[in-house]
């Protein structure tokens, strides 16, 4: 019986897996050619890891240093600008309280009186002039001083032509001070007989007019400080009766009008 049993065991039907007909056949793995290469090559090279992959940083930190020269830029023309707009308050404010305190005028002149000492046509035709003038300087401001420096100029012009000049003494005048100066003023002109026959001609109507030019450089004295050179710039109008030289001149009218050149 247990021969039959055995037997009966024995005999116990096998089960297969079913098998699927309409299932694609079985592929392959996919393999990169250097991994096929490196197995055919042996365990030691099937063993190499793969290189690592490349890192890229984020645009954000790639951009971090330009961003931080740009700031740093900006920072220093804003610097810049807040400086140099301190400076102009500072300096705004410094003359807004000096002019309130000093109140400063310009000086004025008046023409006292013009004589004629020579005039006269040289012998290569050119016109010589000889004048003398009196002038008054005013100096009307109660706390400026001024100091009248060298190369002072006084002038003497008919129609846009020099006839003469002379030089400015220099002196210092106080505040509220009032300078008498004589000038001589000595020139020579070219095409002297056209000039003077011109001048001939108009001394018949009795109004020969002239123009009295000041350039004089000044400095400036507020209290003990001395500033820097300035020049006063005057232009006279005068209008006399004759350029005789042995007849007293009349000045007739007067215009006068000044100003400073910083």
């Amino acid at each position: 019986m247990e021969k039959t049993r055995t037997q009966m065991m024995g005999d116990k039907p096998k089960i297969h897996p079913a098998v699927d007909v309409e299932a694609p056949p079985p592929t392959a793995p996919l393999m990169s050619r250097g991994l096929a290469a490196s197995e055919k090559g042996g365990s030691s090279q099937s063993q190499q890891q793969p290189p690592p992959p490349l890192r890229t940083m984020p645009a954000a930190m790639q951009s971090s240093k330009p961003q931080k020269t740009r700031s740093c830029c900006c920072k220093c023309v804003c610097w810049t600008v807040g400086l140099l707009v301190l400076l102009l308050v500072i300096v705004g404010a410094t003359a807004g309280i000096l002019y309130l305190v000093f109140k400063p005028k310009i000086p004025n002149y008046s023409v006292d009186s013009l004589s004629i000492s020579d005039l006269r046509l040289n012998f290569d035709m050119s016109l010589y002039a000889k004048f003398d003038v009196k002038i008054t300087a005013n100096n009307p401001n109660k706390k400026i001083g001024i100091y009248y420096e060298k190369g002072g100029l006084l002038s003497v012009w008919y129609t846009n032509t020099k006839l003469c000049a002379g030089s400015i003494p220099k002196f210092y005048q106080g505040h509220q001070n009032i300078t008498k100066l004589d000038v001589s003023l000595t020139g020579q002109t070219q095409y002297g007989s056209t000039l003077l026959r011109a001048l001939q001609d108009q001394q018949q109507t009795g109004r020969i007019p002239l123009d009295l030019k000041v350039d004089a450089p000044v400095s400036i004295k507020l209290g003990r400080l001395k500033l820097r050179k300035v020049t006063i710039l005057g232009d006279c109008l005068l209008v006399v009766d004759s350029l005789s030289t042995s007849n007293l001149i009349s000045i007739k009218a007067s215009n006068c009008r000044f100003k400073l050149k910083l």
